[in-house]
C-alpha cells in the first residue's frame, strides 16, 4: 500500500530525510517514531504530495505519486498534526466538501456524512461554524473528513493531539476496525504506548535516518530492553540525559 524507495529530502545542504525505504502493505497500522526534528513530519508530507522530495520514489497503491498524483491521492486520507480548516463553513459543510473533493456519490455522501457527525459526537454541533469549535473538536472534524471516502491509506500526524480519552479510544477501535478491514495505516505519534499496543510494526527515524524498523518483539531483541520508552531512548541516544540531571535532585528531601 505505501513503499518508498531511497526517499530524500533536502533543505539547502540539510538532509531531513536520506535513503528513506519503506514498504507497508494492507492490513498495517505502522507506527513512525522519532525525537522532535527527526523527519517525520517532513515524510508525511511528501508521501502525501505536499512536499517534493529531493530524490527518491513514492507509490500508493501501485501508483506513483509523481506521475500518478490524482490517481494515488484518491487512495488517501491525511490528518496532519495542526489541520487548517476552513473556519466559515459549518461541520456538515466541511464534510460535504470533503466528499465533493473526493467525489463520493450523492448516497453515499448523504449516509456517511451524518454517521460521521454521530460517530465523533458532533452530531449536536454539526450546523455550527468551525470557528468556534474547541481544539478537539476540531481535530474531530479533521478525522471525519479524512475518512468519509473510506480511504485505503490513512496517514495520521500526532492523531491523538487535542484529543480526550473517550475520543482517542474512539480513534484507536476506528483504526483497528480499518487496518482489519485490509487499509494500511501510516501514524507518527509521541506516545509510545500508543506506538507499543497497536502498532503492528514500528520504524524509529533519527537524524533523517531509518535507524530501526520492526516488530516490537524484534526491537526489544535488538537494543536488549524490554520497555518502548527504554528502546526508543537507547536506539535515538536519549539515554544520555539521565547522567545529567542528578542536579535537580539538589536540597529535595
Amino acid at each position: 500500500m505505501i513503499k518508498t524507495t531511497n526517499l530524500s529530502k533536502h533543505f539547502a545542504g540539510f538532509k531531513a530525510v536520506e535513503k528513506l525505504n519503506l514498504h507497508i502493505p494492507a492490513g498495517e497500522l505502522f507506527g513512525f517514531l522519532g525525537p522532535n526534528g527527526a523527519g517525520k513530519t517532513t515524510t508525511i508530507k511528501m508521501l502525501t504530495g505536499l512536499l517534493r522530495p529531493t530524490a527518491g520514489e513514492i507509490i500508493i497503491k501501485g501508483h506513483n505519486i509523481k506521475n500518478e498524483p490524482i490517481r494515488a491521492k484518491s487512495y488517501l486520507g491525511f490528518v496532519p498534526d495542526e489541520p487548517i480548516l476552513y473556519e466559515k463553513l459549518s461541520g456538515r459543510e466541511f464534510l460535504s466538501f470533503m466528499a465533493d473533493l473526493y467525489k463520493v456519490g450523492k448516497e453515499d455522501k448523504k449516509e456517511r456524512i451524518p454517521e460521521l457527525l454521530q460517530l465523533f459526537g458532533l452530531a449536536e454541533r454539526g450546523n455550527d461554524y468551525i470557528q468556534s469549535y474547541s481544539r478537539g473538536m476540531r481535530r474531530k472534524i479533521a478525522i471525519a473528513g479524512a475518512l468519509i471516502h473510506k480511504p485505503r491509506v490513512l496517514l495520521l500526524d500526532e492523531p491523538t493531539l487535542g484529543l480526550d480519552p473517550a475520543s482517542a479510544r474512539l480513534l484507536k477501535d476506528i483504526l483497528r476496525t480499518m487496518v482489519d478491514g485490509g487499509a494500511a495505516v501510516f501514524m507518527s505519534t509521541h506516545i509510545l504506548e500508543i506506538a507499543e499496543h497497536m502498532c503492528s510494526r514500528v520504524g524509529i527515524i533519527n537524524q533523517g535516518q531509518l535507524i530501526a524498523c520492526g516488530t516490537m518483539e524484534q526491537l526489544r531483541g535488538r537494543a536488549q530492553e524490554y520497555s518502548i520508552e527504554d528502546v526508543f531512548l537507547k536506539l535515538t541516544g536519549g539515554v544520555e540525559h539521565r547522567d545529567t540531571i542528578h542536579f535537580l535532585r539538589e536540597g529535595v528531601e
